[in-house]
């Protein structure tokens, strides 16, 4: 076929599906005088250049991509010194981490019972669902910065009315009635999950050893504020990398500490990958049913933040996320022994920049010990 006949046969379907191209999310961005910018990948979230947004009363812009756009999104908003944030309440969830500054947040509800807390860079927190809230600086010389993964896109495409989501009376009291430790910082642990509505330092947040994501890794997951939306922290140590796996849409990705870069491709070992380098700020979103893998080039401990839908991880029968064990026995996580050589020499290249080499050896041999034979 011809590039002038795959083009007309593309005018002609576009004609035909013109109907369903309305996105009311993508329309309320644009009403709001925002961008929604492509962000599979930023490479520095404190270098986002912001427009005003009069709705909430600072700068901000979204991130976002055709993958995720249909599950959560993701905005970067400041608050410049000295300033605050509009009252303001949804009808969607949404988690928050700073990336810079300090400064306090006021959450209250419609019988007036209302809690403030404060914060600085690197904490995590999370907006009770419809509650009133208000940002403030607490600071009268430098910016806040913070980014924020809601799930507006499926909430505003199911009702198409503005008013209805931001303009809601409607209470839920079993997430928020005034509970005076509601934002507490707990430590209330069980195995990989901490029960908490408040993390005031993600960055030095003690975590758990996942033995199953490989190389000494450790991993810490939370829900806050109630929220169907979840988030887990991750580190790996230097000179190691974790094991490839895939997940559904809307993971994003923020690195905490360390230098490194991510691989993404289509499943089969064949496919080329995509190179995503990172440093602490960069934000990398996986494609839908993508396999993904992070590797650690730098001199100390990698961690990052992942925000994403409760739905991103597809389960087993017994509820297990399949990304979390082996391709061999069905699951979405590639093992070491099945993993591309070249990605290994593309290590072996990145480390050597800063003449170290891969400590890896111990990981690959562990893995042997549980490995399911091939083809299982």
């Amino acid at each position: 076929m011809s590039e002038e006949a795959r083009k007309k046969a593309m005018d002609e379907l576009v004609a035909k599906f013109a109907g369903e191209k309305a996105d009311p999310y993508k329309n309320y961005v644009q009403g709001e005088g925002l961008d929604i910018l492509d962000a599979q990948y930023v490479r520095n979230l404190r270098k986002v250049p912001l427009k005003p947004w009069a709705r909430r009363g600072g700068n901000a812009a979204y991130l976002n991509h055709d993958a995720s756009k249909s599950s959560n999104d993701c905005y970067v908003m400041e608050i410049e010194p000295g300033a605050m944030l509009k009252p303001h309440r949804q009808m969607f969830e949404e988690m928050i981490f700073v990336l810079d500054g300090r400064g306090s947040t006021k959450v209250w509800n419609n019988a007036g019972k209302s809690l403030t807390f404060e914060w600085k860079a690197g904490a995590i927190f999370g907006i009770p669902l419809n509650c009133w809230h208000q940002h403030f600086n607490g600071s009268g010389s430098a910016p806040v910065r913070y980014i924020a993964v809601t799930n507006a896109p499926p909430v505003i495409n199911l009702y198409k009315n503005l008013d209805f989501v931001f303009s809601n009376p409607f209470e839920f009291t079993e997430r928020f009635n005034g509970e005076p430790d509601y934002f507490a910082a707990k430590n209330d642990r069980e195995l990989w999950t901490i029960r908490t509505n408040f993390i005031p330092d993600a960055v030095n947040l003690p975590l758990a050893i996942a033995h199953e994501r490989g190389a000494g890794g450790q991993h810490l997951r939370f829900n806050l504020a109630n929220s169907s939306q979840q988030g887990h922290l991750s580190q790996f140590p230097v000179q190691t990398y974790k094991k490839a796996h895939a997940h559904g849409p809307g993971a994003h990705v923020v690195i905490l500490s360390g230098e490194g870069y991510s691989l993404c491709w289509n499943d089969g070992l064949e496919n080329k990958p995509d190179r995503f380098d990172w440093e602490v700020g960069t934000l990398i979103v996986p494609r839908d049913g993508v396999y993904h893998q992070h590797f650690n080039t730098g001199p100390q401990p990698a961690r990052y933040l992942a925000f994403r839908t409760g739905a991103s991880g597809a389960k087993n029968a017994q509820g297990v996320v399949k990304c979390f064990y082996s391709k061999r026995i069905g699951g979405h996580q590639l093992d070491y022994a099945d993993e591309s050589q070249e990605f290994r020499r593309m290590f072996e290249e990145a480390l050597a920049r800063h003449n170290l080499k891969p400590a890896m050896d111990a990981a690959y041999e562990k893995e042997l010990e549980t490995l399911p034979p091939a083809g299982e």
